[in-house]
């Protein structure tokens, strides 16, 4: 079994579409008008928009709920501090600032225009440099 993608369903398609070709810096595939996917060499992100969430059947997933965001979508970048500099100005909802975490990762925590969390990290100490090695 591999792990193909997320999906986030929204109102907002264009605007997700448009954050996320920002932020990493690929270019959607738009298959169909509702929906959309970042192909990136590790996984993928789609974009759904709430229509079709009828296919999956009635109440299988809602847009954007302020009060329910359990999911953070995480990125291995290669350099951290640039990638907050490239942002830096773009991103309007930051969480976290780039921060080393008990775990050996720097990360930095910002949310997309519906409240989805991202966290881009590098591994930064030896321990969690490993770590990440030995997935590759």
């Amino acid at each position: 079994m591999n792990f193909a993608s997320v999906r986030i369903i929204t109102d907002n398609v264009e605007g997700l579409v448009e954050f996320y070709e920002h932020v990493l810096g690929v270019s959607a595939e738009r298959p169909a008008p509702v929906f959309a996917q970042f192909v990136l060499p590790s996984c993928t992100l789609a974009i759904g928009h709430t229509q079709t969430t009828a296919l999956f059947g009635v109440d299988a997933a809602h847009a954007a709920e302020s009060t329910n965001h359990p999911v953070i979508l995480e990125f291995h970048v290669a350099d951290i501090e640039a990638e907050y500099e490239r942002l830096n100005t773009y991103i309007h909802y930051w969480v976290k600032q780039p921060t080393t975490m008990p775990w050996g990762n720097r990360s930095m925590l910002f949310r997309d225009p519906d409240g989805n969390l991202v966290n881009f990290f590098e591994p930064v100490t030896e321990e969690a440099i490993q770590r990440f090695n030995q997935r590759h």
